[in-house]
């Protein structure tokens, strides 16, 4: 079986560093991204199972990426999950009517990230 890749967009470096140590310790392929400019050039070329999006992120932010990747079709059903340090209060609700799957504030609990993503990719 191939494992599931996951794009992993978040401009934290260290951040960035232990999610993909968790994910990959779970075994899936990660891909990185910083920007949102190469996180739809990265999602266009890699065609990941799933994307693990940071909302502030340089170049735009999460919800451009969002919109970007609705209006590719072979993107289009990509299952996005959302993990932000930004208030949830404004950015929860608007992240899942974009077309979030889930939403983690940050610092978000790896056992609860990791079990939702499965259950994603399991569906």
């Amino acid at each position: 079986m191939d494992k599931k890749s996951i794009l992993l967009v978040e401009d934290d470096q260290d951040f960035s560093r232990l999610v993909a140590m968790a994910l990959r310790a779970n075994n899936y392929k990660v891909v990185l991204a910083q920007d949102a400019v190469t996180a739809v050039t990265k999602a266009q070329k890699e065609e990941p199972d799933l994307i693990l999006l940071d909302i502030g992120i340089p170049g735009g932010d999460g919800f451009l990426v969002m919109n970007r990747l609705q209006l590719t079709p072979s993107l289009s059903k990509v299952p996005v999950v959302v993990i932000s340090a930004r208030d949830p209060a404004v950015n929860k609700d608007r992240a899942l009517m974009t077309g979030a799957r889930a939403y983690f504030q940050k610092p978000a609990d790896n056992d609860e990230l990791l079990t939702k993503i499965s259950e994603i990719l399991e569906t």
